[in-house]
């Protein structure tokens, strides 16, 4: 009998394999879920959208309410209520009672509603919405809604042309009530990828995305050769150089809503010390140009970032240079090369995998930029500064619109893979791969 035995590449597979799971629960668990989100009109603010339906629901916690009040206002009618008017209320008498007992029919949905009744006569809230929602049929809510709204047109309209205050006064409550019991049976709100048409049309959604991307390429650049410079500088020996990678490190290891505020207040018009300094050397026309222009805003939020985050580039690269043997150095100097070829030949070129990590690093954290321009500009002036995050987290908890909300959160996500693809293999496949190109 041969024994089973797994190869190399299948061993290197199956050790992997846990990792695998890992990421899928981890990270793309969330995004999917996101993209489940994204495919419904799903309103936190809006009753009628705040859940998810593929079908049509009733709010059976509302719709029972509405039922008992509705009972007795239609009685009341039917008592005071004369020729025309009174065929109206005994018409709708008939729609309610007829379409109630067609629900209630269903032997589970009965149940919830002497369940939910009762706990209203007991005045408990019902918060479990398993219980408060229920699924009808598409064609019964629809003619069920239908039919509520006729009812409630015809009383306000009755209403309106009554001489009798008190009666017409009954009949516009009657209407309001049959109105909002309309609202209670809540139509699917699948809507499919509407969502992701409607933002592709959004203008705001392209200006974010075209700050995100701009903020993200200026920012890492003079990232890049700020720190390869420093990085340079602390590599080489000389007195107090501890001290010097100390203090380096100081603004990197500040929290970035704080640094946020600090340069707030540095970037003020009438008391900020940058923007006076700035207007006195000419380099702006006003100390309020900072942080009340587009040009401004966005300016302003770069510097913040790249005075913010140099140092985590600075760092990156010092490790890379560190591994680089000074005997290649010696060797040189023997050679008779300078300075300059040194770099070009020897530092650029063993440097390369240690950028490709530091830019793969930052530019996926600048192109998820939130709390450095949330804290300092909010997305400011006129949207100007508004990166795509920004426009997430507003639209989703501000706004409360989760459907749209998760439309942009997919957008970022899929922009955020499609950085990782182009630097992993297309730029740094000799990176991962351990090949020359």
């Amino acid at each position: 009998m041969r024994k089973f035995q797994l190869n190399e590449k299948q061993l290197g597979y199956a050790m992997i394999l846990p990792s695998l799971i890992l990421v899928c629960i981890v990270t793309l668990w969330p995004v999917a879920q996101s993209f489940y989100n994204s495919l419904f009109d799903y309103r936190l603010n809006d009753p009628t959208r705040s859940q998810k339906m593929l079908n049509a629901n009733i709010d059976l916690e509302r719709y029972v309410d509405n039922y008992f009040y509705i009972d007795s206002q239609l009685s009341n009618l039917e008592s005071n209520a004369e020729g025309e008017q009174l065929e109206a209320v005994q018409k709708a008498r008939e729609t309610v009672d007829t379409y109630h007992s067609e629900l209630t029919d269903d032997a589970a949905i009965n149940a919830k509603i002497k369940q939910i009744d009762e706990m209203l006569m007991n005045f408990q809230p019902v918060s479990d919405s398993e219980l408060k929602y229920t699924e009808v049929d598409n064609d019964f809510a629809e003619e069920y809604r239908a039919a509520l709204q006729e009812s409630a047109s015809e009383f306000s309209s009755i209403a309106s042309s009554l001489e009798n205050e008190e009666l017409a006064q009954s009949f516009q409550q009657a209407g309001e009530l049959l109105s909002s019991t309309s609202d209670n049976i809540l139509a699917s709100n699948f809507i499919g990828l509407s969502n992701y048409v409607k933002y592709f049309k959004d203008q705001r959604m392209w200006q974010s995305l075209w700050n995100t991307i701009y903020f993200t390429v200026v920012s890492v650049g003079f990232e890049l050769v700020l720190g390869l410079g420093i990085a340079l500088l602390i590599n080489r020996s000389f007195k107090g150089r501890g001290l010097v990678r100390a203090s380096v490190l100081i603004p990197w290891a500040i929290p970035t809503a704080v640094a946020a505020m600090m340069w707030g207040f540095l970037y003020d018009g009438q008391t900020g010390i940058i923007g006076h300094y700035f207007e006195q050397l000419g380099f702006i026309s006003d100390a309020s140009w900072l942080l009340s222009t587009s040009d401004g805003g966005m300016f302003s939020v770069i510097f913040a970032d790249v005075w913010k985050t140099t140092p985590y580039m600075a760092l990156l690269l010092l490790a890379g240079l560190q591994t680089i043997p000074s005997s290649l150095y010696e060797a040189s100097d023997v050679d008779g090369a300078n300075k300059f070829q040194q770099f070009f030949k020897i530092t650029l070129p063993l440097l390369k995998s240690s950028i490709l990590v530091a830019l793969l690093f930052r530019t996926l954290d600048a192109f998820r930029v939130f709390d450095l321009i949330y804290v300092l500009t909010g997305g400011g002036p006129a949207n100007a500064t508004e990166s795509i995050s920004i426009y997430a987290y507003i639209t989703l908890f501000s706004q409360q619109n989760f459907g749209e909300g998760s439309v942009l959160s997919v957008i970022v996500f899929l922009c955020v893979a499609l950085i990782s693809f182009i630097y992993v293999r297309l730029i740094g496949s000799d990176l991962f791969t351990g090949r020359t190109k």
